[in-house]
């Protein structure tokens, strides 16, 4: 086996934020790694909710484990489908502030740094993969500007060539959202991503 392919997987989800009791992106990172069972070698990290934090211990972790897939996972209030996301911009514009208590508004990510940066993901491939499970599912144009945003920029910019990587959003799950309001099993969403992971890979 060559080193490429015995460099691991990495897969991340965020803490709880904004009062919630949970985060449905963990719940369902920690799903994937409870059922993985493909060859390459996982690995999962929970990120802080935190403009500063949550993309230095992802970045951190990308130098450690040198992986050949990076997905970063956060979670995506009034969405029912898990959403590929295109781009990350170049901005933080906060409605609440982070586990930091830090809220910026019109700030750049990174000043000197691009209007955006694209998934390194396969994502129509991607898509097709989740469709196939019959989870909904949908390239997104936007990953808005709070710190998924901020992970899923600094993130793009880390990686080295060979490195596959991207953002992907799930629902929030029934048990956070209101009866009627747009929400996502945590076995769906886990499902959704393990199709990202596998296509990606492939």
């Amino acid at each position: 086996m060559s080193a490429a392919q015995s460099a691991p997987v990495l897969l991340t989800g965020f803490a709880p934020f904004d009062g919630q009791a949970m985060n449905a992106s963990w719940l369902a990172v920690q799903e994937v790694a409870r059922t993985w069972g493909e060859d390459a070698p996982l690995v999962v990290e929970r990120l802080p909710v935190s403009f500063e934090r949550g993309p230095d211990r992802l970045l951190e972790r990308v130098e450690r484990y040198r992986p050949r897939l990076v997905v970063a996972v956060g979670e995506a209030g009034g969405r029912s489908a898990v959403s590929l996301e295109r781009v990350a911009v170049n901005v933080l514009d906060s409605a609440i502030p982070d586990a930091d208590g830090r809220q910026p508004v019109d700030e750049p990510v990174e000043p000197d740094g691009p209007v955006g940066r694209f998934s390194g993901l396969p994502l129509r491939r991607c898509l097709a993969a989740v469709q196939r499970t019959g989870v909904p599912a949908e390239i997104s144009g936007t990953a808005g500007a709070y710190v998924c945003n901020a992970t899923f920029f600094r993130l793009m910019g880390a990686v080295g060539p060979g490195t596959a990587a991207g953002f992907v959003h799930v629902p929030r799950t029934p048990a956070q959202v209101e009866p009627g309001a747009p929400a996502m099993v945590t076995v769906d969403a886990a499902l959704a991503l393990t199709a990202v992971l596998r296509a990606a890979l492939a």
